[in-house]
């Protein structure tokens, strides 16, 4: 059967007040009562203070961004001003990209105030571009922001018009002619030139020669009139991926107790597993999305061990998860949609029964281990890996318990009989002794002050040569190590290297790394 090809549509949104809008939100003490007060952001470019971003109020009043503090502040001495905190945009503009997660599975970041979704194919819920895009511009209105947006078969189209035209055309390519100059994104001196030349809106460029333009104003001109045109599209990078395995449910009447939620996630924890099941898979990692009516999004997100299509399980990782949230839930007017996604799954074959041989318990270790994790929080549960290393204080990683095990250098294991070549305990850093007494140029030590004891050596293996790593330049210059097995006259042992040849520095030191049980 033929594929049949997906004509691919975007819709760009552009937030003019993001940064005052994030403020209002995060902070809404500041603003109380105070929503006509002119406020601008600021940041500090060489030896002035300028304005990186205003509201509505300070826009009425002419001031916008670029002016310094000072000019701004002579105009409108009312004016508030706060320091910019780009960070936190971008923080505001990923949970605005995760709302947007509803209409489509591929929403881009186009820092600092723009959002690009590509809509191809996700129309039909809502009956049309423009059904969807009233639907966009309502819920962000709930939350108070004010969204420009506009469609367009490349993402620059769409951009162009949502930030230059204000809204959708009939003709977009017409609308597109139409533009001034400056939707071509190119350097203000570039800009300026097109403007002195008397080329003041996209169309004039367009009616141009490409060669000419690319010639006078530079290989970027041409390059831009191309995307503008739609002959040239740049690749849209997702930063709202879609997940391997996605189970919904949307709601004509939202829901909004906590019981409620927790039956909808059954429900698509036992579809999500069904599918699983056909790719002899399980997931690892499972986050439920409660999308609220306003368009605010819930991360509900867990993870297991080993991969796992346990639905009672999961339902008690998700329960364990609610209760452990810092704020509870806020429904708000009711969550509208309810999404499980199964972010990462793993092959998943036949467990050995103990019975016929397989190991006992590994199954209640690894529950025991998912609940503490989502209970405690996922950095607070760790476990130690072996690393391909053979420097002694990085042969070892601490993970999260649930990290999925990648395949790594096996632990170290002593020949039959023997003792164990490494220590129980390793001292990080490496604690200095003092008062050696040892054969030069490479013997043993006889004797040692530790923590204000002396201790008279009785035995001592060694040297174990470790050098640094050379491939690495940062370990180019580290000193050789000699390290010595010793045990002292009470029978206590330790592990104690010289850091340094005789010729290699002038004084080496001694260190004692780690204690044998």
């Amino acid at each position: 059967m033929p594929r049949v090809s997906v004509a691919r549509r975007y819709l760009a949104l552009v937030f003019p007040w993001l940064p005052i809008e994030r403020l209002r939100t995060t902070r809404p003490h500041l603003f109380a009562g105070r929503d006509e007060t002119p406020v601008a952001f600021t940041e500090t470019v060489g030896n002035a203070t300028r304005l990186t971003a205003v509201n509505l109020a300070a826009a009425r009043l002419g001031l916008e961004p670029g002016l310094t503090l000072a000019d701004a502040r002579a105009r409108v001495p009312e004016l508030e001003a706060f320091p910019a905190d780009p960070h936190a945009d971008l923080d505001w503009l990923e949970r605005l990209a995760e709302g947007c997660a509803r209409y489509s599975p591929t929403v881009a970041l186009v820092p600092p105030s723009a959002l690009v979704v590509d809509i191809a194919g996700c129309t039909h819920a809502f009956d049309g571009e423009r059904p969807l895009a009233a639907d966009v511009e309502g819920r962000m209105a709930r939350r108070g922001i004010l969204v420009r947006h506009a469609f367009g078969d490349t993402p620059e189209i769409a951009l162009a018009l949502a930030r230059y035209a204000g809204g959708p055309a009939p003709d977009e390519k017409s609308a597109v002619r139409r533009l001034p100059v400056a939707a071509l994104e190119l350097d203000p001196d570039d800009a300026v030139a097109l403007a002195r030349a008397g080329l003041k809106t996209v169309g004039d460029v367009m009616a141009r020669p490409l060669a000419g333009i690319a010639a006078r104003f530079g290989a970027d001109a041409a390059t831009a009139v191309r995307r503008l045109s739609g002959e040239v599209q740049t690749p849209v990078k997702p930063w709202v991926r879609q997940a391997p395995v996605i189970a919904e449910r949307r709601f004509a009447e939202p829901i909004a107790r906590t019981e409620h939620v927790l039956a909808v996630l059954a429900d698509l924890a036992s579809e999500a597993a069904a599918m699983l099941e056909t790719r002899h898979q399980g997931g690892r990692r499972w986050i439920a999305r409660l999308f609220r009516a306003d368009g605010h999004v819930q991360p509900l997100p867990i993870e297991t061990g080993q991969p796992t299509r346990d639905v009672p399980l999961l339902m008690r990782l998700f329960a364990e998860r609610i209760d452990a949230l810092a704020d509870p839930l806020d429904p708000g007017f009711g969550y509208d949609l309810v999404r499980l996604d199964v972010a990462l799954a793993e092959r998943l074959d036949a467990a050995q029964l103990q019975l016929e041989g397989g190991e006992g318990g590994t199954e209640q270790l690894a529950g025991l281990v998912d609940r503490l994790s989502t209970r405690l929080g996922r950095n607070r549960l760790r476990r130690f890996v072996p690393r391909d290393s053979h420097i002694p204080e990085q042969a070892e990683l601490m993970l999260p318990a649930t990290a999925p095990a990648a395949a790594a250098a096996a632990w170290p294991q002593p020949e039959e009989g023997e003792p164990p070549m490494r220590p129980i305990y390793l001292f990080d850093p490496p604690q200095p002794i003092e008062s050696v007494m040892a054969e030069v140029p490479d013997g043993p030590p006889h004797r040692f002050r530790w923590r204000r004891r002396l201790h008279e050596v009785a035995r001592a293996e060694g040297p174990e040569r470790i050098a640094g790593e050379w491939w690495r330049r940062h370990d180019a210059t580290i000193p050789t190590r000699d390290y010595y097995r010793v045990e002292d006259r009470r029978g206590r042992r330790f592990w104690i290297f010289r850091h340094g040849l005789h010729g290699e520095t002038e004084d080496p030191r001694w260190y004692l790394h780690g204690l044998f049980a």
